[in-house]
């Protein structure tokens, strides 16, 4: 399923006969797209070419069960995974994540990261934007900033999200004051289906050309008419660019290429892992390497306040062990790590304390973060945690500070200024980035 978070066109009296038409005789064709593509005719230039895959795993990945674990400490803290190394001396993993300890060169780990926050869905917002939740004003995902200061680079949309698992109880990653063309263009689909699709980049099957000029022709008509009557033909000259936009991305050689997981290596498909996550970041990549700027790749389930470990070890961290290193590989091999930058987020830590239904709850004090590629060092480890992963004990980072790191990766600038939709200035970010990552 692809969703597109845009409102229908609306007067005082309710919806017009224009955007009923459009939804009613385009639909079919995913011609709910020009909201989304308008950005088009004012899209700035990019000042770095660097693109983003940003991994969320919804819910709060416990760090102590996975990349800082605490095999000295009780017991009741270091949870039931023994630890291995990693191919960096000294540093150690648990069990569960043996090809991270194998590839740990390939990435940056920060393990002193003050989530600053136990709770969801005010975790999204403030990961995604680097700022917390405010009730008057709603700051953009970095995503939909790129979005709004990059612009496309192809006929696909410059920001699109895998997966629905974002919590929007606080509109975490979505474009806030810039405006709803800048929200991603989400793909719910499961790549890992054998008959993965995305329903409404493509024509529906057997839908022949003429159908689809029997439908355009009938819109003119009924904009003629409107037109007559209306006092704004700029403003439908513009919306025509929109149509022309959405109709250009949808027969665009490039759209059908990046969603045609098929023409992969089987070996490939294979190394990411026949599953919903490692397929996901396969798509990702090639999105990326179709002109995508920003994908958001999610993960749903790891709340894990029962029964953490067996989830932990039997369903979620295998995929993420497996996958992201292929994707760093991949992208490596394609020549695409020096410009594309990956981060692994989640909503903050667990408790250091395992509760007595085997899991593990909110942690606002402790985490961590890994990000690679576009400059960043692989092989290092930032920062630690306390004897029993309670909260940084030296070079604490903060959100607004990874979220800085990811700005300055980007080409953006840290004190970028924009224009609301209503006309406001409001300055996005106020913070330095992580000096290791800067």
């Amino acid at each position: 399923m692809l969703s597109l978070a845009s409102g229908i066109a609306r007067t005082c009296e309710g919806v017009n006969r224009r955007s009923m038409l459009q939804l009613g005789c385009l639909g079919g064709l995913g011609l709910t797209l020009p909201t989304l593509l308008a950005q088009r005719a004012r899209a700035g230039e990019a000042t770095r070419d660097v693109n983003c895959i940003f991994i969320w795993t919804l819910g709060g990945t416990s760090h102590h069960d996975t990349l800082d674990p605490k095999p000295e400490a009780p017991i009741n803290v270091k949870g039931p995974f023994g630890v291995i190394d990693t191919a960096i001396p000294g540093v150690k993993f648990t069990e569960i994540c043996p090809k991270l300890a194998a590839e740990v060169n390939r990435f940056s780990l920060l393990r002193s990261w003050n989530p600053k926050n136990g709770s969801h869905g005010f975790a999204d917002q403030y990961c995604m934007s680097g700022r917390l939740p405010n009730p008057t004003i709603t700051y953009p995902c970095v995503g939909s900033v790129v979005s709004q200061q990059q612009g496309f680079k192809s006929a696909l949309p410059p920001f699109v999200q895998l997966g629905a698992y974002v919590d929007r109880t606080f509109n975490g990653g979505t474009s806030g004051v810039l405006g709803l063309e800048h929200m991603p263009f989400e793909i719910h689909a499961d790549a890992n289906d054998a008959k993965f699709s995305v329903r409404d980049i493509t024509p529906p099957l057997n839908m022949e050309l003429g159908r689809v000029d029997r439908r355009k022709q009938m819109l003119a008509r009924i904009d003629a008419l409107q037109r007559r009557a209306d006092l704004q033909p700029k403003a439908f000259d513009a919306v025509d660019e929109h149509y022309k936009a959405a109709l250009n991305m949808i027969t665009a050689p490039e759209t059908k290429r990046a969603f045609d997981l098929a023409s992969e290596d089987t070996k490939l498909r294979d190394a990411y892992g026949r599953n919903r996550f490692g397929q996901r970041l396969l798509l990702a990549r090639r999105l990326v390497q179709s002109g995508v700027r920003f994908v958001t790749v999610s993960d749903p389930s790891w709340d894990n306040h029962q029964d953490c470990f067996n989830a932990l070890q039997k369903s979620l961290m295998p995929a993420v062990d497996q996958g992201l290193p292929v994707l760093l590989t991949d992208l490596e091999q394609q020549g695409m790590l020096d410009n594309t930058l990956v981060v692994w987020m989640t909503d903050f830590g667990r408790t250091p304390k395992i509760n007595s239904a085997s899991g593990r709850d909110h942690w606002a004090t402790a985490g961590f973060v890994v990000m690679a590629g576009a400059g960043i060092q692989g092989g290092s480890v930032i920062g630690s945690t306390d004897d029993q992963g309670s909260a940084p004990a030296n070079n604490e980072y903060t959100t607004e500070q990874v979220v800085a790191s990811i700005y300055h990766k980007l080409g953006l600038p840290l004190d970028l200024v924009v224009q609301a939709v209503d006309g406001r200035p409001i300055r996005l970010l106020e913070a330095e980035p992580v000096r290791e990552w800067a």
